[in-house]
């Protein structure tokens, strides 16, 4: 284990294993989806990135081999060893006070849908205070049918993801729990996630003085957002 596990959430498998569930050695194996691809058709070459969750570097890697500047953000020092070529900073994104701006601050990973809205505020709070004036937030969110029509399952390199429920765990709370099976061996994951209608999503976005410019996917799961002038 890595750390304290945070309320709600759980992880086994083999390796470290980091408070909010998630194992070091599964997300070295997951390869990388299309992120790369959305993040660099939306912001500008060659864009310093602050990426907040970074885990293991899945999506920094190939943003730097892209030619962007990344600096690293995880809770986990086991996730961030595993990270090269980006500067890293270990600690608690909605405590982060760099003395810096970025063009760019990424969110990804689903983070914004975090159980506790305290949480999800802090998140995006820290993005707010760490975008430069000019620059934009780039977010991923769940599909808005993500939790729904379960379980199911999806290939990933030589194994599965599969999504096997998504139960109630309070006022608007779910608490999912995900499979990750490889011929050689077997993770899970259960965390807490707070659905977000588009409505809901927005408006969180505002009370942290930020505005969408753009969902970048048909689906709506990438967003470019931007700084709402006036409000710090």
């Amino acid at each position: 284990m890595s750390g304290r596990m945070r309320e709600g959430h759980q992880g086994t498998g083999p390796g470290a294993i980091t408070p909010d569930g998630c194992a070091v050695e599964l997300y070295q194996r997951l390869p990388v989806g299309e992120e790369p691809d959305i993040i660099e058709q939306a912001v500008p070459a060659r864009a310093r990135i602050l990426e907040l969750g970074s885990g293991a570097g899945r999506v920094t890697h190939p943003l730097v081999k892209r030619g962007f500047t990344v600096t690293a953000v995880d809770e986990s020092a086991q996730m961030l060893e595993r990270v090269h070529g980006a500067r890293t900073v270990c600690g608690q994104i909605e405590e982060l006070e760099l003395d810096e701006r970025f063009d760019v601050v990424l969110l990804g990973s689903f983070l914004v849908h975090a159980g506790d809205p305290r949480v999800r505020q802090g998140l995006l709070r820290a993005c707010r205070r760490h975008v430069a004036d000019d620059g934009c937030v780039l977010i991923q969110r769940e599909g808005e049918d993500w939790q729904e029509n379960l379980p199911r399952e999806r290939k990933t390199a030589d194994g599965l993801v599969r999504v096997v429920s998504s139960d109630p765990a309070g006022p608007g709370v779910r608490s999912v729990h995900i499979e990750y099976v490889f011929p050689d061996t077997r993770w899970t994951q259960t965390f807490l996630s707070r659905p977000l209608t588009r409505e809901a999503f927005e408006l969180a976005l505002s009370e942290a003085g930020l505005a969408v410019d753009t969902y970048l996917t048909s689906d709506r799961t990438w967003v470019r957002a931007l700084p709402v002038k006036g409000q710090p």
